[in-house]
Parts: C-alpha cells; structure tokens; sequence
C-alpha cells in the first residue's frame, strides 16, 4: 500500500482525495497493530506488579515512579486504540478528520509509551542497583528514545523536503 501523494493531511479533501485518505488510515492501523501488542503487555505487567512479594519493599520514590509508568501506559493503550474505535465508530465523511485526530493520539500515546518505559526502568534500576546507576541507564536510554523516535524520523523529513525542492 503506497501513498499517493505528498500532501499533509490538512491538504487533503475527504471526497477528492478519498483513496488516499483510506490508505494512510490502512497504514496507521497497522503501525498500531505492531506497537499496541507490546504497550497491552506492558500494561498487564504494571497491573500484576502490585502483587508480587518485593512491591511492599518499593520506597515513596519507587511507588510514584510505578505510579507514572501504570498510568502513562494505560493512557497510552486508550491513545493507540482510539483510532481503531474512529475508525469504527467515528463519522465515514470525516476523513481526514479522522486522519489528523489519529496521528495525533498515535504521536500523543507513543510519547506516554516512552514516559511509561523511562519511569519503569528507573524504578527497577532503582530498586536492584541504586539511584545513580538508575539515573544514569535512564539518561542514556531516553537520549536513545529522543535519537530514534525524534531526532532521526525528523532529520529523514528536512532530507526528503530539501530532495524535493
């Protein structure tokens, strides 16, 4: 499935561009199809973590920090779901409203997805080494998370706008 053209999405009209509107749709669907498996596993594991013997060992730090991580991924599991249910549910017409309003609560889950990772990492880190060492993974890891989900998907932007000029 190709896009057809360049345009943004705020270009695009639901009728005369409506074949282009279903397949970056059909796109977006699957993009969530691959990463809405990993933050539902994530998910389960937060919502089980509470039972476990060692949760009763977790300081203030490290119940705030398990706090953020089962909240932003259960936000982060309603953002990545919200466009199947537009999809489904929302108005056939809107296209492109559709369109725009799922980009940005897939943009907007992928971010809560990475809070939700950093926070649960710097609590285990935390909880098994100690506090600098936990600083110190979770530094190095979200610099990683800002390479490869910001720093790299926007230098391939400005590359393809300044080929296309």
């Amino acid at each position: 499935m190709t896009v057809d053209s360049e345009k943004s999405v705020n270009e695009l009209d639901d009728i005369a561009d409506r074949v282009e509107l279903r397949n970056r749709y059909d796109l977006l669907l699957q993009e969530l199809r691959v990463a809405l498996p990993g933050v539902q596993i994530l998910l389960a594991f937060l919502l089980t973590v509470p039972f476990s013997q060692q949760f009763d060992n977790l300081d203030t730090w490290g119940r705030r920090a398990y706090a953020v991580s089962l909240t932003c991924s259960m936000f982060a599991v309603v953002c990545l779901l919200t466009p199947a249910v537009l999809h489904r549910l929302g108005e056939r017409t809107a296209r492109a409203a559709r369109l725009r309003w799922s980009i940005r609560l897939q943009v907007l889950g992928l971010v809560l997805v990475a809070i939700a990772l950093l926070s649960g990492l710097w609590e285990v880190a935390r909880f098994v080494f100690d506090t600098p060492l936990a600083w110190w993974l979770t530094v190095r890891t979200a610099l990683l998370v800002l390479l490869c989900w910001v720093a790299l998907p926007l230098s391939l932007r400005r590359r393809r706008r300044i080929r296309s000029r």
